[in-house]
């Protein structure tokens, strides 16, 4: 698979939050091919992926234990990450929960641990970067939300929730936070087969009955939502922003 070069990341401070796993793995590993300076935050010990990554690309990333929703453990970390590699002027907001629920198991601990990861994390990892960008000129920002919550998605209706509310966010930070340089923009994977994806859901049945749905007919790998990352990331999108770009094959058709 071709990969697109954007000069104008190499050298750049990122910061991505689940970068040690799934799609955050990729993403990590997306950046340093680009010859960024990347900083991951994730709850589990990541040091053998900071060491296979450092083989893999030649650039070694910065990774942080971090429970991201303890506001003070996450801003500390990006604080972190600023004095290790400058100011972060771009954030990826991708770690989420996506667990499965029922509406009548839910109560109001579940409810607060669901949005504090899937939500309230994405607004304050934006809040802790938002000075070093101002410092600079320029930011981008890019909160991973899903088309889960366009489909009505069954199942996991906090996750849900949390999608469409990381869409209003998305374009209200971008309105206030324009005049400073700093683009915000949302991008929206449908079904990526991720180890996890496979070990949990992606039953024969289910893949066919959601292959249907696709125009196009090829299973999303992680690498197309890294290239869409980069792609918002970079200059090349410098005049885009408050947007939520799908990447489903197709199963979502907007406009």
């Amino acid at each position: 698979m071709n990969v697109a070069s954007f000069s104008d990341l190499e050298g750049a401070s990122v910061f991505v939050t689940g970068g040690g796993s799934g799609i955050g793995a990729a993403l990590t590993e997306g950046f340093l091919r680009q010859g960024a300076k990347v900083t991951f935050v994730g709850r589990r010990d990541a040091s053998n992926f900071v060491e296979a990554m450092e083989q893999a690309t030649g650039n070694r990333p910065l990774f942080i234990q971090c429970d991201i929703t303890q506001n003070v453990n996450l801003r500390s970390a990006i604080d972190s990450a600023a004095k290790a590699h400058g100011p972060v002027t771009i954030l990826v907001n991708n770690a989420a929960n996506d667990m499965r629920h029922r509406i009548e198991d839910v109560d109001e601990t579940f409810w607060d641990s669901m949005i504090a990861v899937n939500l309230k994390a994405y607004f304050f990892a934006a809040q802790a970067v938002l000075e070093g960008m101002k410092e600079v000129g320029k930011g981008a920002i890019i909160n991973f939300s899903s088309i889960s919550y366009m489909m009505g998605g069954a199942g996991y209706p906090i996750y849900t929730t949390a999608n469409s509310g990381i869409n209003g966010m998305t374009r209200s930070l971008a309105r206030d936070l324009g005049q400073f340089g700093i683009r915000v923009n949302a991008l929206a994977p449908g079904w990526v087969l991720t180890e996890k994806q496979i070990d949990l859901w992606a039953a024969p049945e289910a893949l066919k009955a959601h292959m249907e749905k696709q125009c196009l007919k090829t299973h999303l790998q992680p690498q197309d939502i890294v290239d869409g990352t980069l792609f918002l990331a970079s200059d090349a999108s410098r005049m885009m922003t408050g947007q939520a770009l799908v990447i489903d094959g197709g199963v979502v058709v907007t406009g």
